[in-house]
């Protein structure tokens, strides 16, 4: 059976084959051929100016390429692309209550959110220079019960097989960053033990965006949502049981944390939303479902 990442790689390069989407390697003449020629070939509709900005700013690098090295957000397997293939749709259209509630934040009658933001910081402490990225955060209006709806995506990335750093001890050793945070504190000090705890979520990230949320919002004032590909056999299953028991972890601490698949979120969008959007529920089933 293929790999988790073998998997996502194989079924995009189809894509790009039956789009007749030409496609260059990392370093264009070197490196598998997963990168397209030009960006807007891996999006639905070409980046919005103001989401360019965004992601120029991040700390990602994740539309700065050149000559020699495509940007990373033209992999096929770019997890920040498919983000934008997402979200920016809806956020172009302004129908942010469809897709958050399609990412299950909210009630399709509910009327919260006024903006989405790509790249979006939230700084933990003032004595931490780089805050946290995360990758998509709606901000809502004053009838929310909630200031943010945030959102971590996954694509390629769990089933890499890279290690991931477990959580600083700079920030295990700020005591009052953890109040009300016990089951995630003892979470992050296993990742910096041992940071094998987990082999496909990167548990000490999601620590940190809850920590930045929290510095900003209080522990109360956000739900943040982890959404990831699923895939077949071990790998697929495996991070499954990550996700259900760091989201134990977090809802123990109070955290209003939510997890879900791009292939449930496509098939709640292609459930509600394919009559009025046929051209875009196509392009998202095809090449992700």
């Amino acid at each position: 059976m293929l790999s988790g990442w073998e998997y996502i790689v194989s079924k995009q390069i189809q894509w790009a084959k039956n789009n007749n989407i030409p496609l260059t390697g990392s370093k264009v003449e070197r490196g598998r051929a997963t990168y397209t020629h030009d960006l807007n070939q891996n999006l639905f509709e070409p980046l919005l100016e103001e989401n360019q900005k965004q992601f120029d700013s991040g700390n990602g690098q994740e539309v700065l390429g050149s000559p020699e090295i495509p940007a990373k957000m033209q992999a096929l397997h770019s997890s920040s692309a498919l983000g934008v293939n997402i979200f920016q749709y809806w956020q172009k259209r302004g129908l942010f209550k469809e897709i958050a509630a399609a990412c299950g934040f909210c009630s399709r009658n509910s009327n919260y959110s006024e903006s989405i933001v790509f790249e979006d910081k939230y700084s933990i402490d003032t004595k931490f220079v780089i805050p946290p990225n995360i990758d998509v955060v709606f901000h809502n209006n004053e009838s929310s019960p909630y200031k943010l709806f945030a959102v971590e995506c996954k694509f390629s990335e769990a089933y890499g097989g890279r290690a991931h750093a477990g959580l600083k001890s700079k920030y295990l050793d700020e005591t009052k960053l953890w109040t009300d945070l016990a089951a995630l504190k003892k979470l992050g000090w296993e990742t910096n033990h041992d940071a094998k705890r987990y082999s496909y979520l990167d548990a000490a990230q999601l620590i940190k965006h809850i920590l930045g949320l929290k510095a900003h919002d209080g522990s109360k004032g956000f739900k943040l949502l982890y959404l990831w590909y699923d895939v077949l056999g071990i790998d697929g299953a495996s991070h499954r049981a990550e996700v259900e028991d760091f989201t134990k972890i977090a809802k123990s601490d109070g955290i209003n944390f939510l997890a879900m698949t791009y292939q449930e979120l496509i098939t709640n969008l292609d459930r509600d939303y394919r009559a009025e959007h046929s051209e875009y529920i196509k392009y998202l089933t095809e090449r992700y479902n």
